[in-house]
């Protein structure tokens, strides 16, 4: 808080001069935090399996660390959805459409959106009047 010394007006008067500032420490509701971290955990697994749809439409090498490791961890996430279809991937002179991967999108992102219904039941909003 500021206080300067009085100062004279140009109609004679004597005016004060206060100035007050205060800095406020805003941060996400436990809620929020908790919201924030799913959305990054589901974009996370989005992330992988759409990385292993384009790999295989680019008929990438599975002997490469990286894409292998990309394969082998979007697996934990497709393997649910396997069998759901008469065929998991269409192939076409190298290149793999992994029709099971591309369910698996799907079915994360309904899940993404199932699990936010879920979270939108117990959210406090203050009434409105």
């Amino acid at each position: 808080m500021t206080t300067e010394a009085p100062t004279a007006t140009e109609s004679g008067g004597v005016t004060n001069r206060t100035v007050t500032s205060h800095r406020l420490a805003v941060r996400p509701t436990t809620e929020e935090t908790a919201r924030r971290i799913l959305v990054l955990v589901f974009g996370l697994i989005e992330l992988v399996i759409g990385a292993r749809v384009v790999l295989l439409l680019m008929d990438a090498r599975t002997t490469n660390g990286l894409v292998s490791g990309i394969i082998n961890l979007s697996n934990l996430f497709v393997a649910p959805f396997e069998g759901i279809l008469r065929t998991n991937s269409v192939n076409s002179s190298g290149s793999v459409l992994d029709v099971a991967a591309v369910l698996a999108l799907a079915g994360w992102a309904i899940v993404e959106v199932i699990v936010f219904w879920i979270i939108g039941i117990f959210r406090r909003e203050p009434a409105l009047a």
